[in-house]
């Protein structure tokens, strides 16, 4: 039986320059060691330096001749994001691939520094100002790649743009399914602009973890917490719910699958995407809304001050 597409399918990543949020920890975390197993030099981009550097050496430990470096970044802060992306420019004159992972769930209502809804603020919009700083770096790329990373949650995501600090209609889940709709209707959006801008590279592409075991699953409320810590239910777990190093399968090989188009979107195969292999799989349909993208874009421009220059 064919087991599926993993690392050993993917292509040797020598020379190559990719930079992951969010990646001290869970997903992200296991995306940087695939990577750097791959060859890439990976910058991993966390609000947390400390535990950044002890994953970082982490990863030496499994490929001392690994390239990892880390640069501080609060997606939640603005200032820190252009500081981010200033020092990652200086560093490297090319960007082969962003992967845009970093995700929060908030839990309860809180505003980031500048004054944005928590998860909307860190997932949509912070993603967005650091992709926009960092285009002319992934233009330069010979193929270059953006991979938003989204959820499942995407599906039950609205956007209310009359309340989009969400003082009126706050709830754990609506802030969480909100942000990952949004990350999502970017990359399609994203994908559309370079292409109407003529720009065959870099692509836009999506992934999504399905259910794995990281910070934001273990958050996402009773059920799914009673899932996790309840000990009879350990064969429901172990059907149905991936460990970090598969999946981050589905962010790999958006990043590396060389037949990827823009506005693919990679999720496991098995039975409601939870886990199994990496394959193609399709979006909440109303992600594809142009409408709906060229109104978000506007907001991402209009909050975060950053214009992308295609």
């Amino acid at each position: 039986m064919h087991a599926g597409w993993g690392p050993s399918q993917a292509p040797r990543m020598d020379g190559r320059v990719v930079v992951v949020t969010g990646a001290n920890s869970g997903i992200g975390f296991e995306t940087v060691r695939h990577l750097a197993g791959l060859g890439a030099h990976v910058v991993m981009a966390c609000r947390n330096v400390d535990t950044a550097s002890a994953a970082r050496s982490d990863v030496l430990n499994s490929f001392p001749d690994g390239q990892v470096s880390v640069v501080q970044t609060d997606l939640s802060d603005l200032s820190s994001i252009r500081k981010a992306a200033d020092e990652i420019i200086a560093t490297h004159p090319v960007v082969d691939v962003l992967i845009n992972n970093a995700g929060v769930m908030a839990g309860h209502r809180e505003l980031t520094v500048d004054g944005f809804e928590m998860d909307f603020g860190t997932n949509f919009l912070g993603h967005f100002a650091l992709t926009g700083r960092l285009l002319p770096r992934l233009l330069a790329a010979e193929s270059g790649r953006v991979v938003t990373v989204g959820s499942n949650a995407h599906r039950g995501g609205k956007v209310d743009f009359d309340d989009l600090d969400m003082s009126r209609s706050f709830s754990t889940s609506n802030a969480y399914r909100r942000a990952k709709f949004s990350q999502l209707v970017f990359a399609v959006q994203l994908q559309r602009r370079l292409t109407m801008a003529g720009h065959s590279t870099p692509i836009s592409v999506a992934a999504h973890p399905g259910a794995t075991h990281s910070g934001v699953m273990r958050d996402s409320g009773k059920v799914l917490s009673w899932l996790f810590t309840t000990p009879s239910l350990h064969w429901i777990r172990r059907t149905f719910i991936m460990e970090g190093p598969q999946g981050a399968l589905p962010s790999v090989r958006a990043a590396t699958d060389p037949t990827a188009i823009g506005g693919q979107y990679y999720g496991p195969s098995g039975p409601l995407e939870l886990s199994g292999p990496p394959v193609l799989v399709r979006p909440s349909p109303r992600v594809q809304d142009p409408g709906l993208g060229k109104r978000l874009w506007e907001v991402g421009e209009d909050l975060t001050g950053v214009r992308y220059s295609f």
